[in-house]
Order: C-alpha cells, then structure tokens, then sequence
C-alpha cells in the first residue's frame, strides 16, 4: 500500500524539488504538477509529486496520518490494541469449518 506524505518545498530545479515533511528530507521529480516554488506543498508518492496541496490541506493530512500512527501503534486513548478479533490463519480448521459453513 502507499501513502501520500504532504512534504513542504524547500528548493527547486527543474524537474524536481527538495522537499520535506513528517521527519524527512528527499528528492522529488515534478513532472506531474509542474514545477512548485519553495514553501509550496506537495503530495508525495514514492519519489513523485503527484498533486499540489494548499497549506490547510496539508495539515488535514498531517492530522490524519498522525491519528492513524496513534492507533496502529496502539497509543490512540480508549482504544484497546486488540482489533477484537481473529484472523483466519490463526483459526483451528472446526473453527474455520464454522466461519465458512462447511
């Protein structure tokens, strides 16, 4: 699965940006949205810009890639780390005898 990070534009060349966001700094080809000015903020797929984002829009994704951390780490408040239930690879066979109606 991929993620797009909002990264912040820090510098340009043509082609590509520096950009960073979320604890890292890398490299970026531009091709798709053309080319940014630093301060501007970009979705960022594996290397690749694919859209501009405005500042608001960016901090919403921030916001809910934080909150999906928190609960995949367990540390979300109220939230108990057990998913609450069981994944077929770790059923006995009556049980996925059961779950399949066989």
């Amino acid at each position: 699965m991929c993620i797009g990070l909002p990264m912040q534009v820090q510098s340009t060349r043509p082609g590509h940006a520096v950009v960073s966001g979320r604890g890292e700094t890398r490299e970026v080809n531009t091709a798709l949205v053309g080319e940014p000015a630093p301060g501007d903020w970009l979705l960022v797929f594996l290397d690749g810009a694919r859209e501009c984002l405005t500042p608001e829009r960016a901090a919403e994704v921030n916001a809910a890639l934080d909150l999906l951390a928190e609960a995949m780490s367990g540390q979300w408040p109220g939230v108990e780390a057990d998913p609450g239930f069981v994944l077929p690879s770790a059923m006995s066979a009556q049980e996925l005898a059961r779950l399949t109606g066989g």
